[in-house]
C-alpha cells in the first residue's frame, strides 16, 4: 500500500495541474466506490462540524502556532499559548488531527501538516471565517427557503436564503457593507482566492488584438475591478502597450485599492452609464456570476454604449460545460444561488444571455480545468 501511495504522490508532484486534479478526482471516485453506507453517512453528515472545528482552530491560532515551530507541541504548551482549557484543547486537537488538519505525533502532542500550513496563512483563515460566519448560516437556511418558495429558481438578489438567515431585506453586497468584520474576511479572502492557478493572461491573445492603440486612449478598463490585482497584472505583463490601464469600482472599494504608478483608479457604478468611452478592452472579471440575467443585461448595455468600433468586451468568468460539471464548479453555482440569486452559467446559458443583450461571441479561451475559468471575447452583433 505504501508503494502505491508513493507512486500516486510522485505522479501528482511531477505532473501538471490538470493531471494533479485528475488524480484527486480519481481518488475521490475510488473512495466513493469502496466505502460502506455507514462510511458515507458519517462523512457527509459531519462536514459542517469539520468547518466549525477549523473556525475554532483559527480563533485559537492553532494552525499558526503549529506551523511556526519545527518541533511538535504538547497540549500543555498549546494551552499556555492560547489560554484554552487543557481538557477541551486535547479534544479539539484530536478531532482536527482525525481529518488531517493537524497531525498527532504522540499522546497529547501535535505537529503541522500540509493543511495546517495552508490555514496558518491569514487569507486562508479569512476563507474559513467567511464561509463559516456568512455562507454557513445562509446554507443552513437554503432548504427552508426553497420549500417556502416552492423550489423556484431564485431571481431576486434581495430574496435569498441569506436574507432569511440574517433577517435583512438588503441584497448581500449592500448588507455586507453594514457588517465590517464579515466584509473584512470576505475582502481578505478575495485577495488570494484561486492563488497559484492560471489567469486570463495565460490564455487570452492580448498582443494579437492590441491594434489601434494610442497613449491617450484607454487600453484596459477593469470594470468592477476591486482592489486592482488584475489590472496591475495586465500592466506589468504588457508594459510596452500604449494606453491607460484603469480600475473601476465604487469609492469604498477603491479606498483600499493597491497602488501602482501606471494604473489609474476611477469611481464607477456598473449599473450606471460607463464614463470611459472607446477603450480597447473592457474587462469584467467574476462580475456576471454575482447577478441574475436581468441585472447582467444592464451592465452589458452600459458597456456596449461605451464601445468604439474596434473595442472588445472580455468577460472573465466560469463557462460550465452543458454536461459533466466538476464538483468544485457545481458547488459555487449553488452558493451563488443561495446568497445572490445568481449563477455560474453553462455554455448554453452564456450564449443565451449574450445574444439576448445584442452581443456575439468571438471566442472562448478556457484557462482552468476544473472550474472552467474562461475569457469570453464578445462584440456587438
Amino acid at each position: 500500500m505504501e508503494a502505491l501511495v508513493e507512486q500516486v504522490r510522485s505522479l501528482a508532484q511531477n505532473g501538471d495541474e490538470k493531471l494533479r486534479r485528475s488524480i484527486l478526482d480519481s481518488l475521490q471516485s475510488l473512495r466513493d466506490s469502496i466505502e460502506t453506507a455507514d462510511d458515507t453517512v458519517q462523512r457527509f453528515t459531519f462536514y459542517n462540524l469539520q468547518l466549525a472545528a477549523l473556525r475554532v482552530g483559527v480563533d485559537l491560532k492553532l494552525f499558526s502556532l503549529l506551523a511556526d515551530t519545527e518541533k511538535p507541541l504538547s497540549v500543555v504548551e498549546l494551552s499556555e499559548e492560547t489560554g484554552a482549557d487543557q481538557v477541551f484543547l486535547g479534544r479539539i486537537l484530536r478531532y482536527l488531527a482525525s481529518f488531517g488538519a493537524i497531525k498527532e505525533t504522540d499522546k497529547d502532542t501535535f505537529t503541522s501538516t500540509n493543511i495546517t500550513k495552508t490555514f496558518s496563512v491569514s487569507s486562508f483563515q479569512a476563507a474559513i471565517c467567511h464561509y463559516f460566519d456568512t455562507m454557513g448560516p445562509s446554507i443552513q437556511k437554503l432548504p427552508e427557503f426553497l420549500k417556502e418558495t416552492h423550489y423556484q429558481d431564485p431571481q431576486d438578489s434581495a430574496n435569498t436564503a441569506l436574507q432569511k438567515a440574517f433577517n435583512t431585506d438588503q441584497p448581500a453586497f449592500f448588507w455586507l457593507q453594514t457588517q465590517p468584520e464579515k466584509m473584512g474576511f470576505f475582502q481578505e479572502y478575495l485577495t488570494t482566492n484561486r492563488a497559484g492557478r492560471p489567469t486570463f493572461l495565460d490564455a487570452y491573445p492580448v498582443l494579437k488584438n492590441s491594434i489601434g492603440l494610442s497613449p491617450e486612449r484607454a487600453l484596459f478598463v477593469d470594470v468592477g475591478g476591486g482592489f486592482g490585482q488584475q489590472a496591475i497584472s495586465f500592466r506589468e505583463k504588457y508594459p510596452e502597450l500604449e494606453g491607460r490601464v484603469i480600475v473601476q469600482d465604487l469609492a469604498p472599494t477603491l479606498a483600499h485599492a493597491l497602488k501602482h504608478p501606471n494604473v489609474e483608479v476611477s469611481e464607477q457604478d456598473f449599473f450606471q452609464p460607463q464614463t470611459i468611452k472607446g477603450a480597447k478592452f473592457y474587462y469584467l472579471r467574476n462580475i456576471f456570476h454575482d447577478w441574475p440575467d436581468d441585472k447582467a443585461k444592464i451592465i452589458l448595455k452600459h458597456t456596449i454604449d461605451a464601445l468604439a468600433d474596434d473595442s472588445l468586451i472580455l468577460i472573465d468568468d466560469m463557462v460550465l460545460p452543458n454536461a459533466g460539471v466538476h464538483w468544485q464548479a457545481a458547488q459555487l453555482d449553488i452558493l451563488m444561488m443561495t446568497t445572490l440569486a445568481a449563477r455560474e452559467r453553462t455554455q448554453d446559458q452564456w450564449y443565451h444571455l449574450l445574444e439576448s443583450a445584442g452581443l456575439k461571441v468571438n471566442s472562448i479561451h478556457t484557462y482552468t480545468s476544473s472550474l472552467k475559468d474562461s475569457i469570453i471575447e464578445v462584440v456587438p452583433v
